[in-house]
């Protein structure tokens, strides 16, 4: 596994040395253990938790826009967010799920692999994104397969300093997410720059990277409380307030 994590890497243009390549295979260790007890993953087999999982993951540093204070809204069981933490340790992460299972997995693999500087938060975004504590306190908010990017815009964006960027890991339907999603990514103060796409090394699959800058203030309303985001999306004929 550590030569196709180091390998792949190498593809994204990322340098990995044997050591972080161990720790990664260990977490991926770690990762199987765990899924016999608690649902985390369907991804079982190490060569596609290497390339599905771990590589899939760090897409995000093609963007080159991964620095400073960063959440990961929707971790799961840590990706991307952990998997950026471990490739760049110099990163204070925060990691927040609304399952409890999954951030006591995530304390458990920080504690087994020795990584400081980490959250982890057991709550909804919407929560959290009002928490003067969070809001507006991260240069970047990255998440992977969570929700359409209109939702995921008023979860993540709240979260961002001014000249913060949101990543938004997606697939092959960004672009009409993208397209959907414009006018409530310009009412929650944020612009779209850019559209990376990348090949996820050792696989036929394709990675797109919605780039999005935090260039005015998110208004207070936003994020709304639990489940209104899913059920009347910001820009929506049914959302009348705007």
């Amino acid at each position: 596994m550590k030569d196709l994590i180091i390998n792949g890497a190498k593809l994204l243009g990322v340098t990995l040395d044997d050591a972080l390549a161990a720790r990664l295979a260990e977490y991926a260790n770690l990762l199987k253990a765990w899924n016999k007890k608690m649902n985390l993953t369907a991804i079982t087999d190490d060569a596609d938790i290497a390339t599905k999982h771990f590589l899939d993951s760090l897409t995000a540093l093609c963007t080159n826009r991964v620095n400073g204070k960063v959440m990961d809204v929707g971790t799961g069981a840590g990706f991307p967010g952990l998997v950026l933490k471990i490739v760049k340790p110099e990163l204070s992460m925060t990691l927040l799920d609304s399952l409890n299972k999954r951030i006591t997995f995530l304390g458990n693999v920080c504690d087994e692999l020795n990584i400081g500087g980490v959250e982890l938060i057991h709550a909804r975004a919407e929560d959290v994104g009002r928490n003067a504590s969070y809001r507006g306190k991260f240069d970047t908010v990255v998440s992977r397969a969570v929700a359409n990017l209109t939702v995921l815009s008023e979860w993540c964006i709240p979260f961002l300093k001014r000249g913060g960027y949101f990543l938004a890991l997606k697939g092959p339907l960004a672009e009409q997410e993208l397209k959907d999603a414009r006018r409530a990514i310009k009412i929650l103060g944020g612009e779209v720059e850019d559209v990376c796409e990348t090949d996820i090394p050792f696989t036929d699959l394709k990675h797109k990277i919605i780039v999005i800058k935090k260039v005015g203030q998110t208004p207070l309303k936003y994020p709304r409380k639990a489940g209104i985001a899913t059920k009347i999306p910001i820009g929506t004929p049914y959302n009348l307030s705007k």
